[in-house]
């Protein structure tokens, strides 16, 4: 049985097609730079939420800190997530993303990178952080 829900997210009428799942997302949300969200979608279709996130939201309440596990980083982050916690996978493992007002229009993926930053450099860098590391010795000083 599939139940049909209007809610108002972004100032447009959004339809969602759920399996027996009833979720009021009447919550609006005080943007600041409301020209400036960029809709990746038609405003037709509107924002993509996961089906099993919001069933997984509709079981947890907006301030419990336990964190929602999911795969999907292509969901869309949509008003009434504000103040939930998700472990966004990035591939290896989860990772919490505390969901505030500002990240709304953004991507789950987005707040979970998927890439190791180790550092840059060679044989110059590791140079310098030797002599960095040296006892007596002061680090040469950079130019900002």
């Amino acid at each position: 049985m599939l139940l049909v829900t209007e809610c108002w997210v972004l100032n447009v009428v959004i339809k969602f097609l759920s399996l027996g799942i009833e979720l009021c997302l009447r919550r609006q949300a005080s943007f600041k730079n409301f020209n400036n969200i960029h809709m990746s979608r038609s405003l037709k279709k509107g924002p993509f939420v996961d089906a099993k996130l919001l069933k997984k939201m509709s079981r947890v309440k907006v301030g419990d800190k336990t964190p929602i596990q999911t795969y999907s980083r292509d969901s869309v982050i949509i008003p009434s997530m504000v103040g939930f916690v998700f472990a966004v996978h990035n591939g290896k493992n989860f990772i919490n993303v505390d969901v505030r007002e500002e990240m709304v229009g953004h991507r789950l993926g987005e707040f979970s990178p998927t890439r190791k930053f180790i550092r840059h450099g060679g044989r110059m860098q590791r140079e310098l952080e030797a002599k960095a590391k040296a006892p007596g010795v002061s680090a040469p000083e950079t130019k900002s």
